[in-house]
């Protein structure tokens, strides 16, 4: 079994990695948050993919390799020099579209089968971000700091946002580490039932 060092990259996450660093970029995913993109993406092959906060492409890349035929990727970057050199990075690709702006300009393409939510919403407005999914719809959040501990702390003091996020209602949601320093928030949308 290869480890994750030795898996292969895709090449387009290669090519976002080399536009964050010539754009000074040093916040984009790491490779286990990316592979969960991709098979996040994966599981829903007609879906409509979205992510808040492009950064330099590289999310959008790993999102991009698992994406089905038949699905779309739509991902907002409030830094307009950003969201330019990730344009051009996918614009040979139809299915992909990086909007220049707030996050919110996402609002016309939702509801959401899988959402990355990495800039804004995520903390400014999580009951919005909820919001976008769709029934069944995926909801990934990363950057947590793990804590064995519940209510989950972060700094000594109960995370009121991750807290949030995996107790609301309309969520059936987890916390899954992805390093030994990183974890990521993943929930389901639930189905709402008549009773």
């Amino acid at each position: 079994m290869l480890s994750g060092a030795q898996r292969v990259v895709p090449p387009r996450v290669l090519a976002a990695h080399r536009v964050a660093t010539a754009s000074g970029f040093g916040r984009s995913c790491t490779p286990e948050v990316g592979r969960l993109l991709a098979l996040a993406a994966a599981s829903k092959p007609a879906g409509v993919v979205a992510e808040s906060g492009t950064g330099a492409g590289v999310g959008t890349a790993w999102l991009l390799s698992g994406l089905g035929a038949g699905a779309r990727l739509v991902t907002a970057e409030r830094d307009e020099r950003l969201a330019h050199s990730a344009a051009a990075l996918f614009a040979d690709d139809d299915r992909v579209r990086v909007i220049a702006g707030d996050w919110r300009l996402l609002d016309e393409h939702a509801p959401f089968d899988v959402f990355f939510c990495d800039g804004g919403g995520k903390r400014d407005d999580p009951r919005h971000v909820v919001d976008l999914l769709a029934p069944g719809g995926l909801l990934l959040l990363d950057d947590f700091t793990p804590s064995p501990a519940w209510p989950p702390l972060f700094k000594g003091e109960v995370d009121e946002l991750r807290l949030y996020y995996l107790t609301h209602p309309d969520l059936e949601a987890t916390e899954v580490l992805t390093t030994p320093t990183g974890s990521v928030v993943l929930g389901v949308k639930r189905e709402r039932t008549a009773w």
